[in-house]
């Protein structure tokens, strides 16, 4: 009896052998990774803060931005503000230059804005700091990334 049940259970491991090693070469039956995404990620969240460091600062407004595969998010503006970080290669700080070089006065009120996520499929964080709130809106006046 007992020969029987060995030799059931190894006819049944070779015919389970052959028929896996058939489905492997024609292709029948095997599993297909998930098809990669068309586009690599582009998902941020920008703040506006009150204090010079971002981490202990109080966040005063925030939106997200998603630029793949579409614009969309909270940003006021999304498709300008996307095609304005694809001008500049996701670089925030080449969008933040003297915009419109309004003059503002040297009082110590500090405003950070943060950018934090992922852009085309790379981790991006950045942050500046700028004295007080005129400065802010001076250097960024031109970007409409910052206008939220």
């Amino acid at each position: 009896m007992r020969y029987f049940r060995t030799l059931g259970a190894s006819a049944f491991a070779t015919a389970t052998g052959l028929a896996l090693v058939g489905t492997a070469f024609t292709g029948a039956g095997t599993a297909q990774a998930a098809p990669a995404s068309l586009y690599a990620p582009s998902a941020l969240v920008l703040t506006v803060g009150e204090g010079a460091h971002p981490a202990t600062g109080t966040v005063a407004r925030a939106v997200t931005l998603n630029c793949a595969p579409a614009p969309s998010g909270s940003h006021p503006a999304p498709e300008q503000a996307c095609a304005e970080l694809a001008a500049a290669d996701g670089d925030f700080t080449s969008l933040t230059g003297l915009g419109d070089g309004r003059p503002c006065t040297r009082e110590w009120n500090p405003v950070t804005i943060t950018g934090d996520g992922v852009w085309q499929g790379r981790r991006v964080t950045w942050s500046e700091t700028y004295g007080n709130p005129c400065e802010l809106r001076a250097r960024t006046a031109d970007a409409a990334v910052f206008a939220f």
